[in-house]
């Protein structure tokens, strides 16, 4: 027997046990593996017919063998062989034959025949997309699927305990759907298809937190990501509905990835992402239909889909009909594969509803079976439906209805008024009804108002009631399953402030508050979501367990149609018994202010026209509050803002912060970055402008629990801009730009525009992605409190802790911000706290930093810290921040410099005086004055004490020789006492010298003498006298 040769073949759409598929590792095409073993096969089998020993196989007959086509050659051209079967051993397969072109492919309903290469129809029981496959049974991981959970932070520590964490991550198959992961791992479901021709892929899909990523691209057998997965983020879908995706496929390899990457920040779990009915098309032809799934059936030839079996009925896989359940003692949900016993009645069956007030002002108590009835009455231990019938009170009507007579409540005309329990009244002259909805009494559910339940994963509440009215309070429903999400929607149409503010900018234009508690004993939440719209629903916040009895309120801030929406799950844990079923939310009270087409149940005061007969109301120009005397609209003082909350009298305009002023309309204060500080009698002036712009401050890196890098990224604006909020944040960065989102959805509520907003960063390199990732986005800052070198300002107050001290003697200029959103954590909002340090050595924008004691900015997730250094910080200079420094006179001028002081503590202001250069001389007129008398009289001494001296030589000469002339004639003068004594004086023979005269008189004396005779007497004492 001739050997044929072994060629390639086109088998089925997955490849069958002992060949597995790779792509992500090797990216060879699924059908290389298959066709390899089918060649492998026939060769084994060839070589087993011609070596036994003398053996005469029998001739193949049909069910020996089945048909396969080859690849298509360059041509398009393919040939049909006969492969024989694993355990067939035959001789005589039929001979190869032209097959049919390779883009052929049948019809939806219809598959090829391979014998007589014909379309055939599918019999009852089977489905066929023509050219396409489906999938839409998970009770297992169909084949072909494979999962591949990694770690993709490029982190080079504990890389492998890392990997190791994940080895438990992937998709689980769920029944009618497929789970993605909780966790941060990130875990690609991965199919690979062999297109003739061009052709999708389409899924169905729930996504719904945006604290994990989803995304879903394609790649060709090199591993290289085809162009028509750009878009490869898949948008979110709001709670309990299933979004579509549909991505077109190029012929050839095209290996499919959903792939899924959750963020944990601290413990909250993310919702996982959930897919279902993956269907592909363009792969050219199906040799064989598909049986129906249990549950479903076929009840006619060339199907191209399987219905689902009715309640109570069931079917198993490839059924042409449903069967039907004994209903006395079995039941069978919707797409059932069996009957289940009906168990005895419970409490938990049943529940109590009030019915319409009657004419008499009373209402019933029913109890109603929950629908559908699954339980009975007749089995042991089984309980009864209570009696209905009791009659109670009705509950007054809602404040702005009336009771006009008949069992139900009205609203009242309009411009009047009603507290519920009265009639309808107009409001007086100089006011207005206070419009808005305020529901607190629930005896039938408002016309505004709807309930529904919705599961994911069956339908078994569809068309049930989510909640249930029951009096003082709305609670929720029973449902079909623990797991249901049981939703009550309210719908505005709008909101308009009061006539008196029509004008105003503020950024509340109304506000909804309610007052709620859940009762839990699981894992039960409650969701608060708001659309806008109906473009996206978004929420806004989420409740855990068992709550008290509070109070949330949400501020609105666009005028446009909102729908709020109430979701609350008892768990998320699919279960086939109910164990939950008392765990409940209730909502007392829900209030909305501001509704257009509103009810009221006060008035307000208004303005009223300048004319005199005026009497209707009028709206103020903005920042305009209405005068009490007059109810005439006047401006707000300067540097005040109008309170959003009343207009009436003074007092409604509230003084701005230090440091801030009144914008235009008065809508609101802000800095336009000057301020002013005296300290020690010295005027500091501050000039921001140059930090008006928006800084930035990338904080981190951070790790979750499993080690994924995240940064903590803030958006600041300062200050200026006549008070504009200039900071933007937003999710999912992607490669256009900001301005282009903001140009695109003015709705996005990614979108954060603010005085300081917050995103959470994942880098490009930390989970494999191409471009940096930001999610949850939020404000920080936006209002503006004021700005001061005092550290505590209203409830806001800055630890001195906070941030090392100052090296510098200038102070800090604190800036305080507080944002309006309340959040669980926030009863109060968050609150914003931007010090601004002077630092000569930081020139430009400077540096932005947190404290060290809180890393990302805030230690209790409500006040955040910031310190701002740089230059432009530090005070204007002022003629007190230099000094001047005089230089030597030389050659009659005199040089004057100015020096800053140091260290330099200041910036801009006065510009540092010239060098100053002036004549001098070298010595001043008094210096010298001083230095000629000090000259004359040294002079004058000189010569004094010469002359003196000179004198006295003179008389020691004279005395010594008369003292000589004395001795020797001393005989021959006997007569004379004494010698050369002159007329006057005194005779004396002693020589006497007097000590008591002043120097004055000496010289003086001395003078008188020498003019006379020019001779000097002395005294002289003779031997005579002594006897005497």
């Amino acid at each position: 027997m001739q050997k044929m040769p072994c060629m390639a073949a086109k088998t089925r759409w997955f490849c069958g046990p002992g060949c597995s598929v790779f792509p992500w590792r090797s990216c060879f095409p699924s059908w290389i593996c298959c066709w390899a073993l089918i060649c492998c096969q026939a060769a084994r089998t060839g070589d087993a017919a011609e070596t036994s020993s003398g053996v005469q196989l029998p001739q193949c007959q049909e069910t020996d063998y089945h048909y396969e086509y080859t690849e298509c050659d360059s041509s398009g051209s393919r040939w049909r062989v006969a492969v024989p079967n694993q355990s067939a051993a035959c001789s005589g397969l039929p001979d190869p034959m032209k097959g049919k072109e390779c883009t052929f492919s049948c019809a939806s309903g219809e598959y090829l025949e391979m014998k007589n290469q014909m379309c055939s129809k599918c019999a009852a029981g089977t489905y066929s997309l023509g050219s396409g496959i489906k999938f839409d049974e998970w009770d297992d991981l169909p084949a072909g699927f494979s999962n591949v959970a990694t770690f993709m932070d490029t982190a080079v520590e504990s890389a492998e305990n890392k990997a190791d964490s994940c080895d438990n991550s992937s998709w689980t198959p769920r029944g009618n759907y497929i789970e993605s992961n909780r966790d941060d791992c990130t875990v690609s479901l991965i199919y690979a298809v062999h297109l003739k021709k061009s052709g999708f892929v389409f899924f169905e899909y729930q996504y719904i937190d945006n604290n994990i990523f989803f995304e879903f691209f394609i790649q060709n057998d090199q591993c290289k990501e085809m162009d028509s997965t750009a878009d490869k983020w898949v948008k979110l879908t709001d709670h309990g509905e299933w979004g579509s995706h549909s991505v077109a496929l190029k012929p050839g390899t095209n290996i499919l990835y959903w792939r899924t990457t959750g963020i944990l920040m601290g413990s909250k779990v993310v919702k996982p992402v959930l897919v279902k009915n993956i269907t592909i098309e363009g792969v050219a032809y199906t040799s064989e239909c598909f049986p129906c799934k249990p549950g479903t059936f076929s009840d006619k030839p060339g199907s191209s889909n399987c219905q689902v079996c009715p309640r109570n009925t069931y079917s198993e896989k490839g059924a042409k009909e449903c069967t039907n359940c004994s209903e006395e003692t079995h039941y069978a949900d919707e797409g059932s594969s069996q009957c289940t016993a009906r168990p005895p009645c419970t409490n938990k069956d049943f529940f109590q509803i009030h019915t319409l007030c009657d004419k008499e002002g009373k209402t019933q108590i029913m109890y109603k079976w929950i629908e559908p009835k699954i339980c009975r009455e007749d089995l042991p231990g089984a309980l009864k439906l209570p009696p209905s019938g009791e009659k109670k009170d009705c509950p007054p009507c809602n404040p702005g209805f009336y009771n006009n007579g008949s069992s139900s409540c009205s609203p009242c005309p309009q411009g009047m008024i009603s507290d519920g329990t009265k009639e309808c009244k107009a409001c007086p002259a100089g006011t207005e009804p206070a419009l808005g909805l305020e529901y607190k009494w629930w005896n039938v559910l408002p016309v505004n108002m709807k309930t529904s339940c919705f599961n994911v994963g069956n339908s078994k509440c569809d068309g049930m009631n989510g909640w249930e009215v029951a009096g003082d309070h709305i609670q929720s429903g029973a449902g079909g399953s623990d797991n249901d999400y049981l939703i009550l929607n309210l719908h505005i149409p709008g909101f308009k402030p009061p006539t008196s503010v029509t004008g105003a900018t503020g950024s509340e234009l109304g506000r909804i508050s309610f007052i709620f508690e859940t009762i839990c004993s699981a894992d039960c939440v409650m969701y608060f979501m708001v659309d806008i719209n109906r473009k996206n629903t978004n929420v806004v916040e989420s409740w855990g367990k068992t709550k008290e009895k509070q109070s949330y309120t949400h501020i609105i801030s666009k005028n446009a149609s909102f729908t709020f929406t109430w979701a609350f799950q008892r768990t998320n844990q699919g279960q086939d018994s109910r164990q939950f079923i008392h765990d409940v939310a209730k909502i007392y009270s829900i209030t909305v202010t501001n509704v257009l087409d509103g009810v009221a149940s006060s008035c307000r005061a208004c303005a009223l026209g300048s004319e005199q007969s005026a009497s209707s109301c009028v709206p103020c120009p903005a920042g305009h509050y209405i005068e009490k005397e007059t109810n005439q609209c006047k401006e707000c003082p300067a540097n005040t803002y109008l309170s959003i909350h009343q207009v009436y009298g003074k007092e409604s305009c509230i003084p701005c912060g230090p440091g801030s002023k009144s914008n235009k309309d008065h809508s609101a204060c802000f800095s336009d970055c000057t301020l002013s500080y005296l300290r020690d009698n010295q005027t500091l002036n501050y000039d921001f402008t140059n930090l008006s712009g928006v800084g930035s401050l990338m904080n981190g890196p951070s790790f979750t629990s499993k080690g994924t890098k995240f940064f903590h990224f803030f958006n600041i604006s300062l200050c200026g801009n006549e008070g504009k909020k200039m900071a933007i944040c937003t999710d999912n960065i992607t490669d256009v730009t900001v301005k282009d989102m903001v140009a695109e959805s003015e709705d996005s509520s990614s979108l954060v525009g603010t005085f300081v907003c917050q995103s959470t960063i994942i880098p490009s390199d930390s989970k494999g992605f191409r471009t940096a990732l930001a999610l949850q986005s939020n404000s920080l800052a936006d209002t503006f409190l004021g700005a001061t070198v005092e550290t505590i300002l209203g409830n806001i107050n800055i630890a001195t802790e906070m941030f090392p001290s100052s090296q510098r003697t200038i102070p800090d200029v604190n800036f305080f911000f507080k944002s309006s959103t309340l959040t669980t954590p926030c009863e109060n909002g968050r609150a914003t706290v931007m010090v601004m340090r002077c630092n000569p050595t930081k020139p430009g924008q400077g540096d932005i930093s947190v404290p060290s004691t809180c890393p990302v900015g805030t230690c209790d997730g409500c006040t955040f810290y910031f310190m701002w250094e740089s230059t432009e910080a530090c005070p204007l200079c002022t003629e007190h921040d230099y000094h001047e420094i005089e230089g030597a006179c030389k050659k009659g001028f005199q040089e004057t410099l100015y020096v800053w002081n140091e260290p330099k503590q200041c910036m801009k202001g006065i510009a540092l005086p010239e060098k100053r250069v002036s004549t001098c001389e070298t010595m001043d007129f008094w210096l010298k004055v001083g230095a000629g008398v000090g000259a004359f009289t040294a002079v004058l001494l000189v010569a004094l004490t010469c002359y003196f001296w000179k004198k006295n030589q003179k008389l020691e000469y004279k005395y010594s020789k008369l003292v000589m002339t004395a001795n020797s004639k001393e005989c021959e003068l006997p007569a004379a006492d004494s010698c050369a004594i002159m007329e006057g004086e005194d005779n004396e023979e002693e020589i006497v010298y007097s000590n008591k005269q002043s120097l004055l008189g000496k010289l003086k004396s001395l003078a008188t003498k020498e003019k006379q005779d020019r001779f000097e007497s002395v005294q002289l004492k003779s031997s005579r006298s002594q006897n005497i």
